[in-house]
């Protein structure tokens, strides 16, 4: 490969040779015009030919100096063409946010409009994934998780929230009487909802709550959070859920929470590949840690 004079000469020269005079490319540049003119004078002495003279205030090119704007312009021209086109096509690139699908059914698709709405800039593709933060070959440009630290290697973590777990039960539970009479003590003796992707749930609300964990009995397990839900808002059993997920059942009066929330050593997270510099991302964890406020 042929060798290639200075890029910073070249970009000076380029500068003078279209504004007419080094200040002007010194003051574009944000250098001083000694920098412009030494710039000037390497192409000069690599070329063994002047490419600009002084005219009054500014300057004019030589024979050389015209032959060299063409393809110094030129190229420069495609440059910046080149870097707009990549620059618009990564900002009209779908924004793709991985999501465990009981975060994305139970969280995200209900705010999707708001979010649309509100940050129309962000053309967002979801795409499901148990664990969005396990390595894999085609990474998201962000995920979404509920996770404690130590946060896992290679990714920037944007703290959104911290979690709250609680009990949750339908108004339509055959049991409610008895559990609404007898306070948390009943527990004891309910079949309890789980899910098998979160085992410690119930162990770690009932310890902070002063009930025995071996006292617990178990019912029904589910394989995801989301059906786990979707059998408490049915009636079935009494579940443990995350604040964040189940407010919009609360709120609509699917579901209580006879007994409150805790807060757990975890948090809901936005997580980006250190390797990626998108910021799209902060307004997309600001605009999230202010939906989550307002589940608190």
């Amino acid at each position: 490969m042929r060798d290639l004079p200075s890029l910073n000469a070249l970009r000076a020269f380029e500068a003078t040779a279209r504004l007419g005079s080094v200040s002007r490319a010194a003051e574009e540049l944000h250098v001083t015009h000694g920098a412009i003119s030494r710039q000037l004078r390497l192409l000069e002495d690599a070329l063994g030919q002047p490419l600009v003279v002084r005219q009054g205030r500014g300057i004019v090119l030589t024979t050389m100096g015209e032959q060299l704007h063409d393809h110094v312009s030129n190229a420069f021209e495609q440059l910046r063409d080149g870097w707009a086109e990549l620059q618009r096509e990564r900002r009209d690139a779908p924004y793709v946010l991985g999501c465990a699908g009981s975060l994305l059914a139970r969280w995200v698709i209900p705010r999707l409009e708001r979010l649309e709405r509100d940050l129309p800039m962000l053309r967002l593709h979801l795409s499901p994934e148990e664990d969005p933060l396990a390595p894999r070959h085609a990474e998201p440009d962000a995920a979404l998780a509920v996770a404690a630290p130590p946060w896992p290697a290679g990714w920037y973590v944007h703290v959104l929230a911290p979690e709250h777990i609680g009990p949750v039960v339908s108004p339509r539970y055959a049991g409610l009487a008895r559990l609404t009479e007898r306070g948390v003590s009943a527990l004891s003796d309910e079949a309890l909802l789980f899910t098998h992707s979160r085992p410690q749930a119930w162990p770690t609300w009932a310890r902070a709550n002063g009930i025995a964990i071996e006292s617990l009995h178990y019912g029904q397990g589910f394989a995801h959070l989301f059906y786990l839900l979707e059998a408490a808002v049915a009636g079935l059993g009494v579940a443990i859920a995350p604040m964040q997920l189940v407010q919009d059942d609360i709120d609509a009066g699917r579901l209580l929470a006879p007994w409150g929330f805790l807060q757990t050593d975890a948090s809901w997270i936005l997580a980006t590949p250190r390797r990626r510099s998108d910021s799209r991302v902060d307004a997309l964890a600001e605009w999230m840690r202010h939906e989550l406020a307002g589940s608190v």
